[in-house]
């Protein structure tokens, strides 16, 4: 029998070098699958930068119980995709995209995203316009972009010089950025699992950059120069003048937003969940004072075999986002299933939410429906992760299949368990299972409240 390790263990992520990767290499069922000249050279090209500790452990070797690994799968997957650059030289279409990474902070690794492409690449890193697209067409993108890095001190960043004036430019631009990046040494395939970040493909030390800039966006321009105006602010003003949620998130990342004396880089990872934050934030206070829905209704969408089921209940703001992840899905081992959940009530939440990012990436969503239609209601999202979800792909994902499900027709009923029943139709996981480790849910089936004794008199 296999010891498995804590929750706590497992979840925790590390740095890893080649030799784990070549203890993947050399594992016996990879070598079947595998010629010596083709492990020789994915050794050479790839390195998996971040893994959990029970991978490290197993180096493909099956101990979480799973009859197919997922970093195997991962790596084979993401390197036939990434391209093999044999130069220090590269030449392309940035979206425009950058990427700020978070370890070592405050003295982060910053730097663009540029394919090996002339064409129109704004798709590349617009998440509004890839719900629907298969999980194999998003790797295959996404690793195409090349990254350039330098290191840059987040509270003094015009230190980095030009490099990071002109990945600055590149960020603010409008459309796709005529690049030319010259690097220290040939880029290295990159593999990085993380929920929070879209997955990009090799990387390597940025000597210079040259940019093509023709115009910046001009709302974008105009937040950039105000300095006077703060990192929250700039952020709504930007979202109310319909500047795209990613767009947003860029100029967070790099720096371009705030009060002057007080701008920062803020890693890529960081700037996609506060911005995310901000805004539906700001939404919820506005849905307060929204009358109530008059029924309860239920709303579903599927994407990446992540299978949501939103709930909106006829009772005053609350939200609680529910996550199950299914035996075998990644990031659970285990041989049951593992929930993760946090909810906020009326005054909201002043700590870090369980689920992370995707907790406010769903509270987004769901915010800009409610102010949609005008109304305000008690919120339970569901979300059943299971095993056909075998790569992160970031959290836009569980915002952009949210805003799906609530554009779509619902189910509506004035009792509860109507539409748990509803619910149950649209998932695997027992719903008392979802009750259960639900607080709203709960409180919906059990609490009598003082209305129903005036009704009944």
């Amino acid at each position: 029998m296999v010891r498995r390790p804590s929750d706590r263990t497992r979840g925790r992520r590390v740095r890893v070098d080649v030799r784990w990767l070549e203890g993947i290499i050399e594992d016996p069922q990879l070598a079947l699958e595998l010629s010596p000249e083709a492990r020789r050279h994915l050794l050479s090209t790839t390195s998996i930068a971040y893994a959990r500790s029970l991978c490290l452990r197993c180096k493909g070797k099956g101990l979480c119980g799973r009859p197919d690994c997922p970093f195997l799968k991962a790596m084979k997957l993401f390197s036939s995709y990434m391209p093999d650059l044999d130069s220090t030289e590269l030449e392309g279409n940035s979206p425009p995209a950058v990427f700020v990474g978070r370890f070592g902070y405050p003295y982060v690794s910053v730097g663009p995203l540029i394919p090996p492409v002339l064409a129109n690449t704004a798709h590349m890193d617009m998440p509004e316009e890839w719900y629907g697209l298969p999980l194999a067409e998003i790797v295959r993108m996404r690793t195409s972009l090349v990254r350039g890095r330098f290191i840059v001190d987040v509270r003094r960043p015009e230190r980095a010089g030009k490099l990071m004036e002109r990945t600055l430019e590149l960020a603010l631009s409008r459309r796709p950025v005529s690049s030319e990046a010259y690097f220290i040494r040939r880029p290295k395939k990159v593999i990085i699992l993380d929920e929070g970040i879209q997955p990009f493909g090799p990387t390597a030390p940025l000597r210079t950059l040259e940019v093509d800039v023709s115009r910046w966006d001009h709302r974008l321009e105009r937040a950039y120069s105000d300095t006077d105006l703060r990192a929250s602010e700039a952020v709504l003003w930007l979202y109310e003048r319909g500047v795209p949620i990613s767009k947003i998130q860029r100029a967070f990342s790099v720096g371009a937003l705030g009060l002057g004396r007080l701008r920062r880089l803020v890693p890529t990872r960081w700037s996609i969940t506060a911005v995310d934050s901000i805004i539906s934030k700001h939404l919820a206070s506005k849905v307060k004072s929204y009358p109530l829905i008059k029924e309860f209704q239920a709303y579903h969408a599927s994407y990446l075999d992540n299978h949501y089921v939103v709930i909106l209940m006829p009772d005053s703001w609350a939200y609680e986002l529910l996550e199950a992840w299914s035996p075998g899905a990644i990031w659970n081992p285990n041989d049951r299933i593992v929930f993760c959940s946090d909810w906020e009530g009326w005054r909201g939440r002043a700590s870090y939410a369980k689920p992370g990012g995707s907790y406010y990436a769903a509270r987004l969503a769901v915010c800009e429906a409610l102010e949609r239609m005008r109304k305000q209601a008690r919120v339970v999202v569901l979300r059943e992760v299971r095993p056909g979800y075998m790569f992160p792909v970031g959290v836009w994902q569980v915002r952009e299949a949210i805003r799906a499900a609530l554009r779509s027709r619902p189910f509506r009923s004035d009792d509860i368990r109507e539409v748990l029943s509803y619910a149950a139709s649209k998932l695997t996981i027992p719903i008392r299972a979802w009750v259960r480790a639900s607080r709203l849910l709960r409180s919906a089936l059990e609490q009598v409240k003082l209305t129903a004794f005036f009704s009944s008199s």
